[in-house]
């Protein structure tokens, strides 16, 4: 019986032992710091769990396994990697087992659509969902969403998957394939995951690595790194852009539409909310399921109109005196916040929580859009250093304090932005940042209700 090490069980670390289990592998799971979820995960499929080992135990454990497979949260400078290397033990992730078992399904593998990028992902991912929906298929999206790609293989009523692709999903795959792959953007992050940028990079090209010449690759044509690898890309490749790409936004009779290299599929209209960054995504999706014949050009209006944006990503959630309160909790990147920022003309924002090892001075290139900026969390005071000489800066201690803070300093015509710029750990350790963004929400939706009352 084949011997596999699954280390970290979280949700994609419980599935991926779980669809080991099921195809008669003997698993052991280990995990750095579980919680009783881990616990109860490894009591219900009978897992012997190994807690906190150190570099010596983990070692004896991938010596002893004939795969490893670490879950998403496992950084590629961990021991349980460089002793799966020093051993010449496969190292597998959830999409890339998903995919070799996909494989030998009767009738070959679903056909599916993948996502990477620095920011944007989710969006993207359930966009093309909804247009492979519109075109048809039973679709689901899959990958680094709830629902892992190794629970969704598994389900008869999916005939289609959009697939999001984290780097930490990419990072070892050998067989991973999707018919239509998209690379969105590339910008510092996760740098307390990966050993460099150049690793990061890699990860995110491995999007493209086992593509078919009869597949699509798409790509940004704005982003450099994102161009030059699309030129080594074995699969057909295509651009997406707002301008001067194979799919951008034209002007059409009745306003502004999406068009490929054969005409208008979709008013721009089509889309709930369109800031420069909804259309690019939108363009990456229809022309991932456009361009690999999985949705026909007659469909996309209906998928576009059927969309619904993700909570957390530029979401509204009040307005009062004039002024506009926005959630980006779901931002955790200076590249991610100032795509946010770019969409409004003048604001006060919000930024801070736990650094990802990354440079916060970029937060401040777009001074003539920001007011002021109250900085919060553990990186409040590199957060203010960012924007020294430039802005005004008050820092806050809780996000009720935060809102307060923001109120005070906006005006009639201003939006005030939760874009973080940082994960949510500090304040969040357990809910992450949809708890950062439903806090924020409700400490808005509160101080409007005061103001509304007459209250300070």
């Amino acid at each position: 019986m084949p011997r596999a090490l699954v280390h970290g069980l979280a949700i994609a670390g419980e599935a991926t032992a779980r669809a080991l289990l099921a195809r008669g592998y003997q698993v052991v799971a280990a995990d750095d710091a579980p919680g009783p979820r881990a616990r109860e995960a490894a009591a219900a499929l009978g897992l012997e769990l190994v807690e906190a080992p150190d570099a010596a135990l983990v070692d004896r454990l991938v010596r002893d396994a004939d795969l490893v497979a670490p879950s998403p949260g496992v950084p590629e400078t961990h021991p349980v990697v460089a002793a799966a290397v020093a051993h010449e033990r496969p190292l597998r992730t959830e999409i890339d087992l998903a995919y070799e078992w996909e494989r030998e399904r009767p009738g070959g593998p679903r056909p599916m659509v993948a996502v990477t990028g620095t920011d944007g992902k989710t969006t993207t991912t359930t966009m093309v969902a909804a247009l492979l929906e519109a075109g048809g298929h039973r679709a689901l999206a899959a990958g680094n969403t709830e629902v892992p790609l190794v629970t969704a293989i598994a389900r008869d009523d999916v005939d289609a998957f959009a697939v999001e692709c984290s780097s930490f999903r990419l990072s070892w795959t050998t067989c991973f394939r999707a018919e239509a792959a998209i690379w969105l953007n590339l910008a510092p992050d996760h740098q307390n995951w990966h050993r460099s940028m150049s690793t990061y990079e890699a990860a995110k090209a491995n999007i493209w690595r086992h593509q078919r010449a009869g597949d699509v690759a798409v790509g940004w044509a704005d982003d450099p790194v994102v161009r030059a690898h699309l030129a080594r890309a074995p699969a057909r490749r295509v651009t997406f852009g707002l301008h001067g790409a194979d799919w951008s936004v034209t002007a059409g009779a009745d306003g502004d539409v999406l068009a490929g290299p054969l005409g208008a599929v979709a008013p721009a209209a089509a889309l709930r909310r369109r800031f420069p960054h909804d259309l690019s995504d939108a363009l990456a999706a229809v022309a991932a399921c456009v361009e690999s014949g999985l949705v026909a050009p007659d469909k996309v209006e209906a998928g576009l109109r059927a969309y619904r944006f993700p909570p957390h990503r530029i979401e509204p959630v009040g307005e009062g005196g004039g002024v506009t309160w926005w959630d980006d909790s779901k931002a955790t990147t200076p590249h991610a916040a100032l795509t946010a920022i770019r969409a409004f003309d003048r604001l006060v924002l919000i930024a801070g929580g736990r650094n990802k090892d990354l440079d916060l001075r970029p937060l401040a290139g777009e001074p003539e859009r920001v007011r002021a900026v109250v900085a919060i969390g553990e990186a409040a005071a590199e957060v203010a250093a960012a924007f020294e000489g430039v802005r005004p800066v008050r820092c806050a201690a809780s996000m009720r304090e935060a809102v307060a803070v923001a109120a005070s300093l906006a005006g009639p015509g201003d939006a005030v932005l939760l874009s973080p710029a940082c994960a949510s750990f500090d304040w969040y350790p357990d809910g992450g940042y949809p708890a950062r963004g439903a806090d924020f929400r409700r400490e808005v939706e509160a101080h409007l209700g005061r103001t509304s009352r007459g209250g300070t």
